[in-house]
């Protein structure tokens, strides 16, 4: 069965357009105009086994928000559409990613609920020119109520001896941890062929 999905989301501010694969090899073609979060869109791709494709032409010349934004709710919902009803999925992921200094843990549930808890240290607030670091968590909260999943990304470890956390490090390790918690979470599960894997029997 083919858990792929095209989602296309117009809208005044933005237009965005994600192609998934969940059963992809990492393959990735990302563009969204702001240079650091298609380098955390190939994270996704990269570390969670999925094949990507993310267009997004938004409203830069005002700021990045509606671009991120956006590209986020539709990455979320191709994530939803592609997995379908559910059966025969692991349901559940967790990863805990360390990226020097920084340790991240994220966990996972397809569970249907969208619910996301996400606690990291005061950051710098851009990497680079156009990435504003307090989008992170508007990011996880875009992309898991339309994903319709329970998350939860946890920075345990940030601070480098005698100087500030790195922004870079701390943001791309959630990118990977999450990333890693998705395809566990995603993965054919072949003791439940067939089930959906919870006792109500739909998520």
């Amino acid at each position: 069965m083919s858990r792929t999905a095209r989602i296309e989301r117009v809208t005044k501010e933005t237009k965005v357009l994600v192609e998934i694969d969940l059963d992809g090899t990492g393959q990735a073609e990302i563009s969204t105009g702001v240079g650091f979060y298609d380098h955390m869109l190939h994270q996704i791709a990269r570390h969670g086994g999925f094949d990507l494709t993310v267009q997004t032409v938004g409203d830069l010349e005002i700021d990045a928000h509606h671009t991120m934004e956006d590209t986020a709710l539709a990455l979320g919902a191709a994530f939803d559409q592609a997995l379908g009803d559910k059966a025969g999925i692991r349901r559940y992921g967790s990863a805990t990613v360390p990226m020097d200094e920084v340790l991240v843990r994220a966990a996972v549930d397809l569970s249907g609920r969208p619910y996301v808890v996400h606690d990291e240290p005061a950051l710098a607030p851009y990497i680079g020119p156009v990435y504003p670091t307090s989008m992170t968590r508007h990011i996880w909260e875009s992309f898991g109520q339309s994903a319709r999943i329970t998350l939860h990304v946890d920075v345990l470890r940030a601070a480098r001896p005698g100087g500030h956390p790195d922004a870079h490090h701390v943001v791309e390790a959630q990118f990977k941890a999450v990333s890693r918690a998705l395809r566990e979470a995603t993965a054919i599960d072949p003791r439940s062929a067939g089930v959906v894997p919870s006792t109500k029997g739909a998520l």
